[in-house]
């Protein structure tokens, strides 16, 4: 099958992650790749219904599937007829999902394909590729290239893919709220349990060091993360503008493209940022697999800090001492620069 996609140009590729929004971010690069290797193809990206802003804002990919639309049919022949709809020559299976594999196998997608890492896999894709995540020396967009070699794609040079995401059509931002006469930062101190989050006495501590007459701050979050961001953060400086819970997904893209810069730790609002081609400051501590060489965020001005050593001391701590360790004082550096 892989052989007649690359004699017919005019293949129906489906990019499934159904993970979070770094994950995501960090997948687009590769659809601007398929894009230039196949111009005439279509290309649709199956994910969560709340990343639909995120991949209508790319101009790489011609349509979005809503994955949760799909498993929440209440036949099983409903949702195999739903993927048989998309007409898919290709399917990649970037995030493992043990319901969209044996989907697609199901509906007869001509090739399937996925890591050889999942057991399921062997038994509903039928092109395996060996690699491990966990293990390699690789960048999180890298590799999702690794599962686009039967389509005749290489692994890029990281550098390669900082300008490569594709998001011209960013939302409209509705409530402006933004200093054209000052840098906008946008602080945004939880992760949701996706990485080791820098202590609220840094995050105070920079505010405090940051010039009020250059730079304007925000802070953004859940509503839910709003509670203790408040009570840590807010309550200490009120110039802070709250964003918590006042924006949905497509408006945050919108605001995170109009501000300046954003802090953070390895979330998906960073690499959102990044891509964007925001200043993008990420904090992260030295473990693998959370580590920058996995997770940096890229962009053209895009930066990361970390200890420069092992972390074994505090890898089962909900308390990261390395990551606590890096100063307001250097992020401060960069955001001037």
């Amino acid at each position: 099958m892989s052989e007649s996609i690359l004699h017919n140009k005019k293949p129906v590729i489906v990019i499934s992650r159904t993970d979070n929004i770094g994950d995501v971010v960090l997948t687009l690069p590769l659809a601007a790749y398929i894009r230039k290797k196949y111009p005439q193809g279509r290309i649709l990206f199956l994910a969560k219904k709340y990343i639909r802003p995120l991949i209508e804002a790319c101009e790489n990919i011609d349509e979005f599937v809503d994955a949760e639309e799909i498993l929440a049919l209440p036949e099983t022949f409903m949702q195999v007829d739903a993927i048989k709809k998309l007409s898919a020559d290709v399917i990649i299976h970037v995030s493992p999902n043990h319901e969209i594999a044996w989907l697609a196998r199901k509906a007869g997608v001509p090739l399937r394909i996925g890591t050889s890492h999942r057991s399921y896999h062997w038994l509903y894709c039928n092109k395996l590729i060996n690699f491990s995540r966990k293990r390699s020396m690789l960048h999180e967009a890298q590799l999702n290239f690794k599962l686009a070699a039967p389509l005749g794609l290489d692994v890029p040079e990281l550098a390669d893919l900082k300008n490569s995401y594709g998001l011209t059509r960013v939302p409209k931002l509705i409530n402006d709220v933004l200093d054209k006469t000052r840098f906008n930062l946008i602080l945004h101190p939880k992760s949701r349990g996706s990485g080791r989050e820098w202590d609220w006495k840094n995050y105070n501590r920079l505010v405090e060091i940051l010039p009020k007459e250059k730079f304007k701050v925000f802070v953004t979050g859940t509503e839910e993360e709003g509670k203790v961001i408040h009570e840590n953060l807010l309550k200490n400086h009120p110039e802070i503008i709250d964003m918590t819970g006042k924006q949905d997904f497509s408006q945050l893209i919108a605001f995170i493209s109009q501000a300046d810069g954003l802090v953070a730790s390895g979330t998906g609002p960073l690499h959102l940022a990044a891509a964007l081609g925001r200043k993008a400051i990420g904090l992260f501590p030295p473990i693998r697999p959370i580590h920058p060489g996995r997770w940096a965020p890229l962009g053209p001005d895009a930066h990361f800090l970390v200890l420069d050593k092992s972390c074994d001391d505090c890898k089962n701590s909900g308390n990261c001492t390395c990551i606590n360790s890096i100063t307001p004082e250097e992020v401060s550096i960069l955001l001037n620069n």
